[in-house]
């Protein structure tokens, strides 16, 4: 299956495991680092203002995927993407300069918000609804694979070793930049009224189609349900385990609730590292409806697990069920994802889609006082509840087929 995708998909998933590797060495540190030299308050502050850049900066990224095309919008952001990890390494060559990283760091967010709605409208593009299963389904594994190497590593690397961290991120930026420029084709060709589409009201125009089309805010919807019990991992998960969780040994190693989390995030990451090429395998040419919703109900039961859960044995076949559950919705979701977006506003649509990651966060930072408040039976109770709405949600949307919805924009 793999030699049947279009070259930009092969292309794309493979520099975007590159880039995670080093990425995912470095970036899950910065609030470390930035906690280290301006102190903890403005670390926070000036985290989320650089998440409100990149906020910004992907819903433009769309409109200029759609106006510049595809191949130019992407390259430009790699362009900016080598220039601010060269800033950023120039920056700390000789000691720490937070604030020179702080606008590197605006620059790398804006640079993701030229590449990712430009390279995902690009996967869509040269996809089909056959092969767009199997490539979402890469495209994770290639994803998590990425992320648990760069993490190890840069575990063991930053605190001894971040100028080296930050030049392995210029070197993988020339050469991601360098595979992109050789091997992408454009797409979509620059509109014949590009330069007067980048203007703002051309661009509030193009957003006012995409909050206006019902079936797809129904579909992003479910999608911030979805994701939102995903994010619990890190707020109420992480501190139910921290407080409640027994000291216990396994396999000769004491573990509190710490580490059982760390645990269990390992235990998920390997399995859909393991598991995604028999189940894209299983998943190719099936009906992806049942199986997407299958996999929303057991994402929903396992973090509901987790949620309620001290016993190790229960924590760890919860574990299993949401990697079950993940392993089914994900490359589902996104190939019917493809399916709900005019053609001619991709860019625009997957701009818009991208901030499901961002609000889902917010959303799930809830659970922290909610959580409090009812306890973690209360807890697992609400995370059904969010999987059974996130499901309806997402079955709303995709009432009507995709030639209804076209004949209707």
């Amino acid at each position: 299956m793999w030699r049947t995708l279009h070259p930009n998909v092969k292309t794309r998933i493979t520099t975007s495991f590159l880039s995670r590797v080093v990425g995912s060495m470095v970036f899950p540190f910065m609030a470390i680092y930035f906690t280290a030299h301006l102190g903890a308050a403005l670390a926070g502050t000036l985290l989320l203002a650089a998440g409100i850049v990149q906020f910004l900066a992907g819903l433009y990224g769309g409109a200029l995927a759609d106006a510049l095309g595809r191949r130019h919008t992407l390259l430009t952001g790699e362009g900016l993407k080598l220039l601010a990890f060269t800033l950023m390494l120039l920056g700390n060559l000789h000691g720490p300069n937070p604030w020179l990283t702080f606008a590197a760091l605006l620059l790398v967010n804006i640079s993701g918000g030229l590449i990712n709605p430009a390279a995902e409208a690009m996967l869509v593009d040269v996809s089909t609804p056959d092969t767009r299963t199997f490539m979402y389904a890469v495209n994770y594994w290639a994803v998590n694979l990425s992320i648990l190497i760069g993490t190890l590593i840069g575990g063991w690397l930053y605190r001894d070793h971040f100028t080296l961290l930050l030049a392995l991120l210029v070197g993988m930026s020339i050469l991601t930049a360098a595979l992109c420029t050789a091997l992408m084709t454009e797409t979509r060709a620059a509109s014949p009224t590009a330069r007067a589409d980048l203007g703002l009201k051309p661009l509030l125009r193009s957003y006012a189609q995409v909050v206006t089309d019902r079936p797809f805010l129904l579909f992003v919807l479910g999608g911030i349900l979805i994701l939102s019990i995903e994010f619990t991992r890190t707020n109420h998960v992480a501190v139910h385990l921290a407080q409640h969780f027994p000291h216990t040994d396994w396999y000769g190693i004491t573990l509190d609730g710490i580490r059982a989390a760390s645990v269990l995030t390992a235990i998920n990451t390997l399995l859909i590292v393991a598991l995604t090429a028999p189940v894209a395998r299983w998943l190719t040419g099936r009906d992806p409806h049942r199986p997407m919703h299958a996999g929303f109900a057991l994402f929903a039961l396992g973090f509901a697990g987790l949620a309620y859960s001290t016993r190790l044995p229960t924590l760890i076949a919860a574990t299993v069920i949401l990697s079950i559950g993940e392993l089914l919705y994900v490359p589902t979701r996104q190939a019917l994802l493809a399916d709900l977006i005019p053609e001619e506003r991709r860019g625009a649509y997957l701009a818009t889609h991208g901030q499901v990651f961002t609000i889902s966060k917010w959303v799930a930072a809830l659970g922290l006082p909610v959580g409090a408040a009812i306890g973690g039976a209360g807890m697992a109770a609400a995370l059904l509840l969010l999987g059974l709405l996130g499901s309806l949600l997402t079955a709303l949307a995709l009432r009507r087929t995709a030639g209804e919805r076209m004949a209707r924009a």
